[in-house]
Order: C-alpha cells, then structure tokens, then sequence
C-alpha cells in the first residue's frame, strides 16, 4: 500500500510541468481578450475626458471673452459719462484749494514762526533727545527690575523731549554772539536775527514749565531733585566760556535723568542710582568731546573752551579712556543691579560700537568725527535692548 502512493506522487510530479503548461494555455486567450478590451475601453474613456475637457475650456474662454466685452462697454460708459466728468472737476477743484491752503499756510508769519521754533528746539534733529532718552529708560527698566510704571514712563519720556528743547533754546541763546562765528551753527535763527532772544527764553521757559509740570506728579524726592536738574541745564550753555569741561557739565545735565527716572520709580537712592549716574556722565563727556571736535578750529579761533581743545593731541587717546571707564562702569552696573547674559551681551555690542567710533575719529576729520558723534543713538540703544532682554528672560531656563 505504502510503496502505491509513493508511485502515485512520483507519477503526479512528474505530471505537474504539462497540468500547468495546459493551464497556461487555456487562461492566456481569456487573459489577451481581457487586456484588450481593457485597452480599448481606457481609450475609449480617454477620448471622452479629453473631448468634453476641450469643449469645457472653449466655454470657458467664451465666457471670458464675453464678461471683459462686457466690461470694456462699461468703462467706456462710465468714460463719457457726465458725472465722472463732474467728479473729476470737484477733485480737481479740492486738490487746488488744498495746495492753495498749503501755500497760504506756509507763506504766513506763524507758519515761518513755528518752522523757526522747531529748528531753535531742534525737534528736526532728534538725536539729542536719542541720547537723553536711552540712560532714562534704562535707570526706569532697573529701578523697576523690569516694566516700570506706565504713568513714570510716560512722565519722563515726555520729560525727555521737552527738558532737550528747553536745553536747546536756552543753548542758542547762551551762544548767540559765538553761533555765527562757527561755520556748523551760523544758520541758527538766534544768530541770523530770525528770533529775538525774548523768544527764545519764553521757549525755553515754557518747555521746562511743561516739565515741572509733569514731574508734580512724581514722589517728593523726585520733585526735589528735578530743582538741581533744571539748575544743570540753565547754567550748562554758559561754561564754555567759564572752564574747559563744559562737556562734563553737559554730562552731568544729561545724567540727572537717570537718578531722577531712578527715583521716581523706587522711590529710594542706591549705589545702582549714582553708577547709572556716572555712566551718563562718562558718555556724554565721550560724545559731546566727539561733537567738539567738529568745531575745533572755529573753537581756537574765538575763544571757546572744551575737553577737545583742553586735551588737544592727546582728545583720542582720552576719549578712549573715558570709554573704557564707561565700559568698566556698566560692568559694576550689572553686577549690584544682579543682571545676567543678557545686559552682558549689550554691553559688549555697546563696546564694539566705542571701538568703531575711535576708528572714526583717527584722522580728527569733521564729518567723521560728527559721524562718531551720531554713532552714539547705536551704543545707547543696544545697551537699552540689553536690559530689556535681561529683564524679559531673566526666569527663564
């Protein structure tokens, strides 16, 4: 029985190769039949898709062509109809009565008046206001170890803009009989007669009025210092003609902002309030040393005293140590204040820019040194990101 099967399987594999050879055949005329069909159906359906889609895409452009038909007449109408003409008369009508006002305006005496206001303040050359601005916001920031106070702010922003146009006007007027000796500064309407110097102490006084104003609203000690302020920044203008560091002094009316800011927000006086101090001072000495160098040659020729004529070949050599000081100042800033990465980082963008503004003031050229100057907006609002940046990320891992 045994020895039948094994015969049986021998004989069944050796049968398989002709059972699938014959399977193969019967399939493969059913299999060709249907990939036939299959193809002529596939074209067949292609040949529709791609019918219908071209008479679809000719509708389409009909359509198109009708609707901009359509619309050309409805320009056309609306070109020659009487009331675009009425309409375009009417602006034409407004545009000349709005550049005859414009010109009334203009050409009238208040108008002149206001432009010689805003030269007298400075208002076009906001550079100034710049660099009182950034000490300030930075004492405000430390003071409130972040986002101060937004009534403070307000105060001493707005403290700001009026104290350095205040600080201009009683500026020009300190200078009216030099102004027009100094090539930079003979166009000033104080020196060309253009204001009367009366003028020019009413907008001085009504400026630092507005801020006295303002800083009411601050604590006692606030108040109480904002006297030694305005006392800095009425006798400034005239030490040049006293002693050779006006740029000091300069410094130090500049710098009354930050322990004043200081103050306001914490209403207390610390050793962070008189570094803050300082570094205003050591900058502004810096920069206004750089803006001197403008003027030296006009400076020697009349008689006015500075730290650029006072340290003479030497101004680079002292800048940059003043500079340094400054730099070594921050540093004790963010370390009693406990500022982090941040500050740090600031300070050493802050650095970068001292070093660029002693490459521009190598050759004593005025433009340069008056670029060095400017320069300064660059090192004061790096240092305020800084702090700012310290501030927001401080907690942060």
């Amino acid at each position: 029985m045994r020895n039948k099967i094994i015969e049986s399987g021998k004989i069944a594999i050796m049968n398989t190769p002709t059972v699938v050879s014959n399977l193969i055949s019967s399939i493969s005329p059913a299999i060709k039949h249907f990939w036939q069909r299959s193809s002529l159906l596939s074209l067949y359906w292609f040949n529709i898709f791609t019918k219908h889609f071209k008479i679809t895409i000719l509708k389409l452009q009909l359509f198109l062509d009708f609707i901009l038909k359509q619309l050309d007449k409805a320009i056309d109408m609306l070109a020659t109809h009487p009331l675009l003409d009425r309409i375009e008369s009417r602006l034409d009508d407004i545009i000349a009565d709005c550049n005859r006002a414009k010109t009334s305006v203009q050409q009238s005496a208040s108008y002149e008046k206001a432009i010689l206001y805003v030269q007298l303040t400075r208002i076009n050359k906001p550079i100034g206001i710049l660099l009182l601005l950034w000490p300030t916001l930075i004492a405000l920031w430390i003071a409130a170890q972040g986002i101060p106070d937004m009534s403070v702010l307000f105060v001493f922003v707005t403290g700001v803009f009026l104290m350095r146009s205040a600080g201009c006007a009683i500026n020009d007027y300190a200078d009216r009989h030099i102004d027009g000796k100094v090539k930079r500064t003979n166009q000033r309407p104080l020196a060309t007669g253009r204001i009367s110097e009366r003028e020019a102490l009413m907008v001085f006084a009504s400026l630092s009025a507005m801020a006295f104003i303002l800083v009411l609203f601050m604590n006692t000690l606030t108040i109480l210092m904002s006297l030694i302020g305005v006392l800095l920044a009425i006798s400034y203008p005239f030490m040049k003609r006293y002693h050779y560091l006006p740029q000091v002094h300069l410094g130090a009316a500049f710098g009354w902002s930050a322990p004043m800011a200081y103050t306001a927000q914490a209403n207390e006086v610390t050793a962070v309030t008189w570094l803050l101090f300082l570094a205003t001072v050591l900058w502004a000495t810096a920069y206004d040393t750089m803006y001197a160098m403008v003027d030296y040659d006009d400076d020697i020729k009349i008689g006015v005293k500075s730290t650029a004529v006072l340290f003479g070949n030497q101004d680079k050599l002292i800048i940059g140590i003043i500079q340094a000081l400054l730099i070594l100042d921050l540093m004790l800033i963010g370390h009693r204040a406990e500022l982090s990465g941040f500050y740090y980082l600031g300070v050493t963008g802050a650095s970068l820019f001292a070093v660029y503004q002693q490459y521009l003031i190598k050759d004593r050229e005025r433009e340069h040194c008056f670029q060095a100057f400017l320069n300064n907006n660059w090192f004061g609002m790096v240092l305020f990101i800084g702090v700012i940046l310290d501030y927001q990320f401080s907690g942060v891992t």
